[in-house]
């Protein structure tokens, strides 16, 4: 199927979507799927997630800033449709990014708004919840800190993570000593700083590195699953993380969406892969058809 009968045909499946939650699913036949926005110099976004094989359900996620990731939402087995629209925008109006994402029996995924405003894309990370070994967390380091176009990452007196991390990529996930802790990172050129964390004994962790309002990194944890094998679920905490201040938890709201994925309007489909130098952090990326949004 050619890149343009591909757009066609998604509009074509997820056109005139009604607006109903998705539907539910248990962990035996579902998968798991949350969002991310971890583009610094991006507003905050709408973000549509949409059934092509259940065209009467959808969610939208509203006014998602940087730093957010969502806890996960168990699905049906199956394709999503995943859009980003400007916060506030209309459904019906043209999704800046939209990609798809498969969900499979007992996956995790996470869609995630990488890269400068300039350069927008998704990323489709695929999360290994696989509990660590005893007395032990599992990490992996997200670049998202467009101050440090490359970082080496090392947990101190632990083993390395990442060498020349790359903005807007992901390194595989390594088991380190639990409790109160640190990540130091080095970007090029810079000196390495040590940040502080927290990571408990059998849980898995996103660390986020992020640009700090008004110069420096930060790191942020999102927590993949916590021991034993329990993985957060719910909502999305909108407007929070790296640069904005505490903003408390939106509900999910439901809207109708029709002809949300129609053909144009800066839609672009993308089956491209990347793997972070450091480790298996595979991504699908989705670009701009028509170049980068007006700001």
């Amino acid at each position: 199927m050619t890149r343009t009968s591909r757009v066609l045909a998604v509009a074509a499946l997820t056109a005139g979507l009604a607006g109903l939650p998705l539907p539910a699913a248990s962990a035996a036949d579902g998968g798991l799927l949350r969002l991310a926005h971890l583009s610094p110099d991006t507003p905050a976004v709408d973000v549509y997630v949409d059934s092509v094989a259940d065209p009467a359900a959808g969610q939208v996620f509203p006014a998602v800033g940087y730093g957010t990731v969502s806890d996960y939402q168990t699905v049906p087995v199956g394709t999503y449709a995943i859009s980003m629209r400007a916060a506030g925008a209309a459904p019906d109006s043209p999704p800046v990014l939209s990609t798809t994402v498969q969900v499979g029996t007992d996956s995790a995924r996470t869609v995630a708004g990488v890269g400068p405003f300039a350069d927008l894309g998704l990323e489709v990370l695929e999360d290994d919840l696989t509990p660590p070994a005893a007395g032990s967390s599992r990490v992996r380091v997200i670049a998202a800190a467009a101050s440090a176009p490359t970082l080496d990452v090392a947990v101190p007196g632990g083993p390395s993570v990442a060498t020349d991390l790359a903005f807007a990529e992901t390194t595989g996930y390594v088991d380190v000593p639990a409790g109160a802790t640190s990540i130091s990172v080095t970007p090029e050129g810079g000196q390495a700083t040590d940040l502080p964390v927290q990571v408990d004994a059998g849980s898995v962790y996103s660390v986020l590195v992020l640009d700090r309002p008004g110069g420096g990194l930060s790191v942020q944890t999102a927590l993949d699953a916590a021991s034993p094998g329990v993985v957060p679920a719910g909502g999305v905490e909108a407007g929070a993380g790296g640069t904005a201040g505490d903003s408390p938890s939106l509900p999910v709201v439901l809207t109708a969406t029709a002809g949300s994925l129609a053909a144009g309007g800066g839609l672009l489909l993308v089956a491209s892969r990347r793997t972070a130098a450091a480790g298996p952090g595979h991504a699908a990326r989705a670009r701009h058809a028509a170049g980068p949004r007006a700001r």
